[in-house]
């Protein structure tokens, strides 16, 4: 593997400043000027943007970009990330929860339209199953018109709408945060994220951190079965080369996952790697390659 100039000696105080917003710890940037600023610095996440339906139809999603927890400490240790604004700082406070819970109010009222508008659609439905010249019944008229109106005034009384089915709009910014140069000056660099745990997640941090010093791309490789996907160039543009696994140096494996890995590799046309950072700070890799059984 060719090495290329480490990208981590970069002057981040030129570096513009992301803001990263957190959900339930999950790190979530929502501005398409920051996705396209950590996608210049080799960072890609995954874009999370989407109706809240099962399954997904979208063949490509939207904001927000989601970031492994590797980018998101990478960012914090070059200074270039900041937390968006809490509500009780300036530029929150009042204002926000008013508009917090005007957004609510009108989340309820939508709410309130699409159940109405779902329950005629059902009676539509019911009329149209029940009308004798779609039905081809030979009942009289009577029989059948009293029947549909105990179906409809059931329908009244049982019908339910899920919140689950509800149309929404998701918002592509974060709520009272705006372009303004003084709103970009309120988030500073020297803003930690969160707090670091460096001891969780060393080893894949130190291999994250190697690869992308190298000029590498890295995403998530859960359905490869390691830890990450490493391409060449940008995702958009090249096929993942390698699947980085992420051991320490006095990590036993079995032989037969270490086959499993290699036969896995070879069925998807790329090179397993096992990552083990050193003693030193570097990071040792063994490839693996299927070559067939003897």
């Amino acid at each position: 593997m060719d090495e290329s100039p480490c990208r981590d000696e970069e002057d981040s105080s030129s570096s513009p400043v992301v803001g990263v917003g957190l959900c339930d710890s999950v790190p979530l940037l929502w501005r398409v000027e920051d996705l396209k600023t950590v996608r210049s610095w080799g960072l890609v996440g995954a874009l999370l943007g989407s109706l809240p339906r099962t399954p997904r139809q979208n063949g490509r999603l939207g904001r927000p970009l989601l970031l492994l927890p590797e980018e998101e400490r990478l960012l914090s240790e070059r200074h270039a990330a900041a937390s968006l604004p809490a509500a009780d700082q300036d530029g929150g406070g009042p204002e926000l929860h008013q508009q917090v819970e005007q957004y609510e109010e009108q989340q309820q009222r939508t709410y309130e339209e699409q159940t109405i508008l779902a329950l005629e659609d059902r009676k539509s439905a019911l009329i149209r199953a029940m009308t004798p010249s779609h039905t081809g019944s030979q009942s009289g008229p009577g029989t059948a018109g009293e029947a549909l109106q105990v179906h409809l005034e059931t329908l009244d009384q049982s019908f339910t709408f899920p919140r689950s089915a509800l149309a929404v709009q998701l918002s592509t910014a974060r709520v009272g945060l705006s372009y303004c140069p003084e709103t970009r000056a309120f988030l500073r660099a020297d803003w930690p994220i969160r707090v670091q745990d460096h001891c969780s997640g060393g080893v894949r941090y130190q291999v994250f951190r190697d690869l992308r010093g190298r000029g590498f791309y890295l995403t998530s490789a859960g359905k490869f079965g390691g830890d990450f996907l490493v391409y060449p160039g940008d995702p958009l543009r090249f096929h993942a080369h390698f699947i980085a696994v992420c051991l320490s140096l006095d990590q036993s494996v079995c032989l037969l996952d270490i086959l499993a890995m290699a036969r896995l590799g070879s069925g998807v046309k790329k090179t397993v790697l096992l990552c083990s950072p050193g003693t030193d700070g570097g990071v040792v890799y063994t490839s693996l390659q299927w070559s067939g059984m003897v």
